[in-house]
């Protein structure tokens, strides 16, 4: 089952802008350590899950993970080989737009050392440059 929504208002949406710094989600709410985004794009729904799996797999099933993004844009894209015109293609897949300094996923109850391995595991999963974080330097 992928991460979508359950029901949108609108089925097909513009690409808008990826450009400008979070003002929201930009701090760490929930856990002592955090996973920033340092560049603008967007994440795909396929994404978020390995990252959520890599850092599950790495804690082995202790402390607390909390995932701060969702994807609720839908992607629309056309078939190949398809001529120009008769309309939008058919939605494939969903995405989260990243602005930088986002918190995409947070960590408690494990040492400092194993999140920032899980951490790490999770960022080479995103597509962009993340950093890591804790409390106290925030």
């Amino acid at each position: 089952m992928p991460l979508m929504p359950k029901r949108v208002k609108y089925r097909k949406v513009q690409r808008g802008r990826r450009r400008g710094v979070a003002t929201r989600g930009c701090g760490l709410n929930f856990g002592e350590y955090g996973l920033m985004c340092l560049e603008n794009g967007w994440l795909k729904n396929t994404q978020i899950e390995a990252g959520r799996v890599a850092i599950m797999r790495h804690l082995k099933g202790g402390g607390k993970v909390w995932v701060r993004v969702f994807p609720d844009k839908s992607v629309s894209k056309k078939p190949a080989e398809t001529r120009m015109g008769k309309g939008k293609g058919a939605p494939t897949f969903w995405v989260c737009v990243i602005r930088r300094g986002k918190i995409m996923f947070e960590i408690e109850g494990v040492p400092m050392e194993l999140a920032r391995e899980a951490l790490r595991l999770a960022a080479t999963k995103m597509g962009f440059r993340c950093k890591f974080i804790t409390r106290g330097a925030f």
